[in-house]
């Protein structure tokens, strides 16, 4: 079996070297790095990774806490935790928390016994004991999707990454109030999620540049669920005055949604227009077309590793909050017809 100092041998360096190339622990000139990678090519060489963990206290593994993972949203985001992670040399190990706060302790418990050398988590709506677990144990931590508060003592430090939610709601409820709709319903997410609370602020702003009142009848809970949200849709639908238009806070609640305007044999966009925060790989395919907000679900992921392996090359430096833009994506559930102008065209064609 070849070993490290074979690699050096056959490379023509020594064999720190070759533990920088395979570590990451300082930079090497490329056509070095390059006959190194070669070499272990050419000799089969495989890396006790045992060993090397007992050696520098790291295991090159990140622990990747997500609920929901059957979620294409979150799907991408792990693929993009993953390529990135395996680019600088890192595994995953992956659990679902099921958005219960004891789950979620215990889950993140076993993933600290497995030694991973941080954890990249997408909090519950209840994350006090998680907080206080990794702040006993002090394990580097990137929030993504979901931010939380830290801790008043401020002795636990971590890193957050989501997108924009109240400005793109807010756009998708302007775009339906210029097409004519006074009453919007909101299928929201679970409470307590900083993601459905930033997105029912964004849909009372949308209202209040149009000039709507907010009537707290029209927004139903659908739990970020698709079963819940088909329970929500109906209620919004049983109203004495029901909306003309509904909103959905995410792409499982937008499933829920749609099963529930098809229970009631309702067309959209005929009987009811239909926008949605979360676009997905078929979202393009029915019929008609959702217009949506579209997240960078692979950038939030990538953006996690590169906060979490910032915060263990730096560990006491201060928290960063990272925000990416989201797209409205303009389709025909809306109401409008194939083809026509965004209404970020529209809005620039007036200014000029």
């Amino acid at each position: 079996m070849a070993t490290m100092v074979d690699v050096a041998q056959r490379a023509g360096v020594s064999i720190a070297t070759v533990s920088h190339v395979l570590n990451d622990t300082r930079p090497v000139l490329p056509q070095t790095r390059q006959a190194v990678l070669d070499a272990i090519d050419e000799l089969g060489y495989t890396p006790n990774t045992l060993a090397r963990s007992l050696a520098t206290s790291r295991t090159r593994s990140i622990g990747l806490a997500v609920s929901a993972i059957s979620n294409p949203y979150f799907t991408e985001i792990l693929q993009g935790v993953e390529a990135d992670a395996l680019e600088h040399g890192y595994s995953l190990l992956l659990a679902d928390p099921h958005d219960d706060a004891g789950h979620e302790r215990k889950i993140v418990q076993l993933l600290h016994e497995r030694r991973v050398d941080g954890m990249i988590i997408a909090p519950s709506a209840h994350p006090d004991a998680l907080l206080s677990y990794l702040g006993q144990h002090d394990v580097p931590t990137v929030f993504l999707d979901r931010l939380v508060e830290s801790p008043a003592e401020d002795t636990f430090r971590f890193d957050q990454v989501c997108t924009e939610n109240a400005e793109p709601m807010k756009q998708l409820v302007t775009h339906l109030a210029e097409l004519g709709h006074q009453r919007i319903g909101l299928v929201a997410g679970l409470p307590g999620l900083s993601t459905t609370n930033e997105r029912i602020t964004g849909y009372r702003h949308g209202l209040a540049h149009a000039g709507l009142p907010y009537d707290e009848r029209l927004v139903a809970h659908g739990d970020s669920q698709a079963e819940a949200a088909e329970g929500a849709a109906h209620a919004l639908l049983s109203l004495a005055s029901p909306p003309t238009a509904l909103v959905t806070a995410n792409n499982a609640m937008t499933i829920g949604a749609l099963r529930a305007l098809r229970g009631l044999n309702l067309s959209v966009p005929h009987d009811m227009a239909l926008c949605c925060f979360d676009d997905f790989s078929w979202a393009d395919l029915f019929t008609p077309r959702l217009t949506v907000i579209s997240q960078p679900s692979k950038e939030i992921g990538a953006q996690a590793v590169q906060l979490l392996l910032e915060r263990l090359a730096s560990p006491g430096r201060p928290s960063r909050t990272v925000r990416l833009p989201s797209a409205f994506v303009h389709r025909t559930s809306c109401g409008c017809p194939e083809g026509s102008k965004s209404p970020e065209s529209h809005r620039k064609g007036s200014e000029s």
